[in-house]
């Protein structure tokens, strides 16, 4: 048994990856080489923080529906394609995708019976105009992590209490980021808008937990219309946002607009990259680990690769290039695309599919309850102020 095999099957990830009812598959298992020299410098458990979401829910293997039963691949006519229908806006556009005004009872089943007849590049395209996250199996193999000087960099400074972030974003992607710099000892502000908080909200109490827990919460509407949110932006050492770029620019919240801070580290996180034709294009763990071709090997196809894979390994990548970043001295842009990150795993070779490793279940993360501190916006204008002469 070679190593890799092994610690596939301890992480829980081989429990995750492969046919229902069939044999795990470990033609992934190189992949946590890669992982753990990147978690190295955080401190943690790459193996935890790929299947630990799964530990949580008790979710299992599902073959070529994901994990979490959002998001399946389907063979097309050419080549196989990836549809994600996690939210009701998905669900709303499927008559106009397939062009049906008739009832539809089964929206999976129609999908699959209409993509056998298409090419998937046709069908995705069409997807991809009505906002659906979808894509073409192995289509994208952007970089992972683009950065652009946009302030002056400073002398290289350490994770610690003194360096402020603000986490802009949700779901899984950019909360683990910043949980990442949290557990360093970074201090962390989880900006909610009051009309639009966290999806994770909604979901297992106990992930929205790990994610989040120990950041400081503040509500403010990310728009215009929130000066304190404007100014805090202005005073952090790091953001991150993982909404579509546009967002924070109709806004006049992007990192364009921020006033000039020597170091300032601002993470990007998207599905597909900061190129025009790409930056708003939507994108889930699932579906964008397709894109790049991160997926496990079926005796029929395709079949998805642990759970929603490409959303915490773009957290750990992102929190280690924010290292990074602040150890050249920071004054950067990161974009980092999570299809990217997906291709850049998937490039790892192939290890045989077969094992007789003894597979474990996904591990239960050790939730640990921190007391809520919620701070508000006179709080904040005294921590501006406070850091309004730091540089």
């Amino acid at each position: 048994m070679t190593a890799p095999a092994r610690r596939w099957a301890e992480s829980g990830l081989a429990h995750l990856t492969g046919e229902p009812g069939g044999a795990p598959d470990f033609s992934r298992s190189r992949i946590l080489e890669r992982a753990d020299r990147i978690a190295a410098p955080l401190g943690v458990d790459a193996a935890l923080l790929l299947a630990g979401r799964a530990g949580l829910t008790g979710t299992t293997r599902a073959g070529r529906t994901s994990v979490g039963g959002s998001t399946r691949l389907m063979r097309c006519r050419d080549t196989w394609c990836v549809f994600t229908l996690a939210r009701p806006s998905d669900l709303d556009v499927i008559g106009a995708l397939l062009e049906t005004g008739e009832p539809i009872d089964d929206p999976w089943q129609l999908l699959a019976d209409a993509a056998a007849d298409r090419e998937a590049a046709e069908l995705v395209e069409r997807g991809r105009l009505l906002g659906m996250p979808c894509a073409v199996l192995n289509s994208h193999g952007g970089e992972p992590v683009v950065s652009q000087q946009l302030w002056s960099a400073r002398a290289p400074r350490p994770v610690d209490p003194g360096l402020l972030v603000v986490d802009l974003s949700a779901m899984w992607a950019g909360p683990l980021c910043g949980q990442l710099l949290r557990t360093l000892g970074a201090t962390v502000i989880k900006v909610e808008s009051p009309d639009r908080p966290d999806g994770a909200r909604y979901g297992n109490a106990d992930f929205f937990e790990w994610m989040n827990g120990g950041k400081l919460q503040f509500s403010a509407p990310v728009s215009s219309e929130s000066p304190v949110l404007a100014a805090l932006l202005d005073a952090a050492d790091v953001v991150i946002e993982a909404s579509r770029p546009r967002a924070l620019e109709q806004a006049g919240l992007a990192a364009a607009t921020r006033a000039p801070r020597p170091g300032r580290v601002w993470v990007r996180i998207t599905g597909y990259g900061a190129g025009q034709d790409e930056r708003d294009r939507v994108a889930f763990g699932d579906d964008a680990a397709a894109a790049g071709g991160l997926v496990g090997t079926g005796t029929q196809g395709p079949i998805f690769c642990g759970d929603a894979i490409a959303d915490p390994l773009t957290g750990l990548e992102a929190a280690h290039a924010v290292l990074e970043s602040l150890g050249r001295g920071g004054g950067e842009v990161l974009d980092v695309a999570m299809a990217g990150v997906a291709a850049r795993y998937a490039a790892i070779p192939l290890a045989p599919v077969g094992s007789d490793a003894a597979v474990s279940a996904p591990p239960v993360p050790s939730i640990v309850r921190h007391p809520v501190k919620t701070v508000d916006a006179h709080w904040v204008r005294m921590l501006v102020d406070e850091r309004s002469g730091l540089c």
